[in-house]
């Protein structure tokens, strides 16, 4: 950083707190989670695996090819099946063509062309939701 000797001293002093107190606030939650008992997380590993089988099945019959993930709520697919390459174009009509969203992956690559045909979907939402949205993603199918 450059600046004045005064304000380099003032963000000095504050990153002195923010390095070594990483997510300050968020330790009062894990310490609150780390009471749970193990069955919630059971449950809940139970509930994210259900609406990711879900939601995978459903892109895969609605034409993707799927990539099940092992450790995240996002499935990552590839479009080119479905006649498509281009990820961005293909996210930015996806609302007004089937009312449902997703991210192109080339946002997450140095070399966005080699991510260009990949998107993925969000299964941390209701079931209710996930549903609706299978609906309406095999249409684009049809």
């Amino acid at each position: 950083m450059t600046a004045a000797p005064a304000l380099v001293t003032a963000v000095r002093s504050a990153k002195q707190y923010l390095t070594y107190v990483a997510s300050g606030p968020f330790q009062y939650a894990v310490a609150e989670a780390l009471r749970l008992p193990d069955s919630y997380f059971a449950e809940f590993r139970a509930d994210m695996r259900g609406k990711r089988e879900l939601l995978a099945d459903g892109l895969e019959q609605a034409g993707f090819k799927v990539f099940r993930p092992a450790g995240t709520y996002f499935v990552t697919t590839d479009i080119r099946p479905l006649g498509e390459s281009d990820g961005f174009a293909f996210c930015r009509a996806l609302p007004e063509r089937a009312g449902v969203v997703a991210i192109p992956n080339a946002v997450f690559y140095d070399h966005r062309e080699e991510g260009a045909p990949f998107v993925r979907f969000a299964f941390c939402k209701q079931t209710s939701v996930l549903e609706e949205a299978v609906g309406r993603l095999k249409r684009l199918a049809a």
